[in-house]
């Protein structure tokens, strides 16, 4: 399998986790913050939705300065949220095909305001900015709702809410 359909299929895989923590923030709540320097949970929602989808398309032109790039806003409903999320999985996905394995070399260059950050291999880019960065917020996210008292979906294994392998146990191994 290509490198290209690996981080597709991974992307899928985890965007449905994704869409799961998505899910479960509360409609009533979107202004709400854990501490005052903290996101409100859907400005924090809505980033890890749109985020993907904005700096995707990054990869296709070479760059991005994020000096002029800004990506925390105040949701106005929570179905914004997941409409959001559910068109930057189409982007996302089409721009890794578009790029394919030999586009996945050239290099992506991060500027602020026009001064060099930082450059690495595309490869590079979509694991550790694309990727990794969602999944760091996703735990983020876990966590405003735990504070909330929202039930947690399991992410990577079961939560103190749900058990998703429980059906699968047998009487002598629970």
């Amino acid at each position: 399998m290509s490198l290209t359909e690996t981080l597709i299929q991974e992307f899928e895989r985890e965007s449905a986790t994704t869409r799961r923590v998505l899910e479960r923030v509360p409609a009533d709540k979107l202004t709400w913050k854990p501490h005052p320097k903290s996101m409100s949970i859907g400005e924090l929602a809505l980033h890890i939705a749109e985020e993907p989808a904005t700096l995707a398309p990054t990869a296709l032109t070479g760059g991005i300065d994020f000096g002029r790039h800004v990506s925390v806003r105040q949701p106005a409903t929570a179905s914004e949220i997941l409409g959001s999320h559910d068109a930057g999985v189409m982007i996302v996905t089409n721009v890794l095909r578009q790029l394919g394995d030999a586009g996945l070399q050239r290099t992506w260059n991060a500027t602020i305001n026009g001064a060099p950050y930082f450059s690495v291999p595309l490869a590079a880019f979509v694991r550790n900015v694309l990727l990794n960065h969602i999944y760091h917020h996703r735990g983020q996210l876990s966590v405003y709702l735990r504070l909330l008292d929202v039930p947690v979906p399991a992410i990577y294994g079961p939560s103190a809410d749900e058990a998703p392998f429980a059906a699968h146990q047998t009487a002598a191994t629970a």
